[in-house]
């Protein structure tokens, strides 16, 4: 037989945000007599009991097994041959089979963990064998290996629930280590890797084995794995290129110690005190956007002061975080006061986050979405794509559908630290409607497609708009989807598809991939960037003071292209269909 995974089954899942399908859980696993004169392993049952004969010719059987086994493989007919295990469609891979038993790894979408699962053919029988990573059977059939919470275990071929009780222990595994000689191989591959798979053969015009060389002269007087890194960083940025990396590796890692912090701007009092200036604000019921001071039950106000953090006074410190290393996560016990004293305070009970960048950022955007929404009268919606991966794209739904009862947009790209989900954005925002539509005792018109923003849109960039974050501006304009206001974009398009293995774990990101103009032969974006429609530098300082020129000269473009906008027509007066 050949066993197999493959995509045969559709089942769209229709989306909560827009009418529109993805299809997931596609899979099954397949099993293909190789020969026409192979039984279905699959098909009816003959109830007959068969009676089993001795076999005259075991021995001679064995010595045949010994010297290999020939599989004849009938081509004609070998698609209709093909059978479904009579199991869900799901998501699988990592199939095996040994004797009447296959074993495959399973992770459907309403599954929180992956799992093992066996189906025995002679049963025809599916049996989920527990929770597991993946797995690997030995080459006689006997032994299994399996990870879980990346630890291995070696077990009996299973046929019920696996019981993973000792866990394979590499403590005594250890190996003496030339660090020289490691490094220099490690320099030497990263050179060929580069080679081998940069996106252009003549290396951007470089003398490649000429660098090699002029760099592995340091190579004797690498004393550390960080040096290592350095010389291959200046050795790949010769190629004047973006997206060529060099990371990782056996390096020290010291224990980072957590800081709590508490989402706020705290400033230090003459009194010896600290004085909360500003409490940022959060989204609490996410668990990302938990603003310590703004919790249900925690009693804090801007303006007051924090009198001593677990029993120590703040006047003992110089520094507020000292009192809160390692306490990210953890109950803090907080004295705040509405006065730089002591009489009068009152306990809190706080539990410190370990980062406030992404408070700062929502806060961001809350305060952009409220300035556009002042300065246009309600009329104009903001969004911002952080990057083009998960969170951009978590991004944009959460803020795009909301406001599609909004006459315009600004989409705003600045920052953008790139991916690879711009076109799934840009096809939201180029949709035009074919018609529009109304209901019973409905006011207001609706089109078809239904989430539709068929206004002026105007989008943001500048200098850290970078890889996908640069792509997007780009085809922005060409699809004259609207304006473009800001500074030139980063400049790096040159794409990666992840490092190869390294004997210590480097990470190695080569440029393998690049984009060129689809109008004529010549390359674009890579090493200069996007060009905006319209130039806007922000001044470093009144960006610092709160004021941002690339989003007011935005709303100034937008509202007077809003002045032209026709929108839906009104709804046509009843039809008489008696005239």
């Amino acid at each position: 037989y050949l066993v197999f995974i493959s995509d045969r089954d559709f089942n769209p899942t229709y989306s909560h945000t827009e009418w529109n399908h993805v299809y997931t859980d596609m899979s099954k696993v397949y099993i293909l007599p190789l020969s026409a004169e192979t039984e279905n392993p699959l098909g009816p049952e003959n109830d007959e009991v068969k009676i089993k004969e001795a076999d005259a010719n075991k021995d001679d059987d064995k010595e045949d097994d010994d010297n290999g086994i020939s599989v004849e493989v009938t081509e004609e007919g070998l698609q209709s041959r093909i059978l479904a295990l009579p199991i869900e469609a799901s998501n699988y891979w990592g199939v095996e089979m040994t004797g009447n038993s296959i074993y495959y790894m399973k992770r459907g979408k309403g599954d929180s963990k992956s799992s093992l699962v066996m189906y025995n053919i002679e049963d025809r029988k599916e049996d989920n064998l527990g929770e597991a990573g993946g797995f690997d059977i030995s080459h006689d059939g006997k032994k299994m290996m399996v990870v879980k919470s990346r630890k291995y275990y070696v077990i009996s071929l299973p046929k019920s629930d696996i019981k993973l009780e000792k866990n394979i222990s590499f403590d005594g595994l250890k190996t003496e280590v030339n660090r020289q000689e490691e490094w220099s191989q490690i320099y030497f591959e990263a050179w060929r890797q580069m080679r081998d798979f940069f996106y252009v053969e003549n290396m951007h015009g470089t003398d490649w084995e000429k660098l090699r060389d002029k760099y592995a002269v340091l190579l004797p007087y690498v004393n550390n794995r960080h040096d290592l890194n350095y010389i291959i960083g200046e050795l790949i940025g010769e190629l004047n290129v973006g997206h060529a990396y060099i990371s990782g590796g056996d390096r020290p890692n010291p224990d980072r110690i957590q800081l709590g912090l508490l989402g706020a701007k705290i400033s230090t009092d003459p009194s010896g005190y600290f004085k909360i200036e500003e409490i940022l604000e959060g989204a609490n019921w996410s668990t990302s956007l938990r603003s310590p001071l703004t919790e249900y039950g925690v009693d804090v106000k801007e303006g007051e002061f924090i009198i001593s953090i677990d029993g120590v006074s703040c006047k003992d410190v110089a520094d507020l975080y000292i009192l809160l290393q390692g306490k990210a996560g953890k109950q803090v016990e907080m004295m705040v006061n509405s006065k730089a004293s002591e009489t009068g305070a009152r306990k809190v009970i706080v539990v410190p986050i370990a980062d406030e960048s992404s408070l700062y950022y929502y806060n961001w955007v809350q305060k952009n979405i409220a300035y556009v929404n002042e300065k246009t009268n309600g009329q104009v919606g903001y969004l911002h794509v952080p990057d083009m991966s998960v969170q951009g794209l978590n991004e944009f739904v959460k803020y795009f559908y909301p406001q599609l009862d909004k006459k315009a947009l600004i989409i705003d790209d600045r920052g953008n630290g790139g991916g690879n989900v711009s076109p799934m954005i840009l096809e939201r925002l180029m949709r035009e409607p074919t018609r529009a539509n109304m209901s019973r005792n409905s006011t207001i018109p609706g089109q078809t497609p239904r989430q539709t923003m068929i206004g002026p849109k105007v989008l943001l960039l500048n200098q850290y708009s970078a890889s996908d974050g640069d792509l997007f501006p780009y085809a922005f304009k060409k699809h004259e989807v609207g304006k473009t206001i800001g500074v030139r974009s980063w400049g790096g398009v040159v794409g990666i598809r992840g490092s190869l293995p390294f004997v210590d774990g480097t990470v190695l990101n080569k440029p393998e991939f690049a984009s060129y103009s689809i109008d004529e032969s010549k390359w674009i974006i890579e090493g200069y960037g996007v060009d905006p429609d319209i130039e806007v530098d922000n001044d470093p300082y009144e960006e610092y003071t709160g004021k941002d020129a690339q989003l007011d000269k935005a709303i100034e473009v937008i509202l007077e292209e809003l002045k032209n906008f026709k929108g839906i027509p009104d709804i046509p007066a009843d039809p008489d269909k008696t005239k």
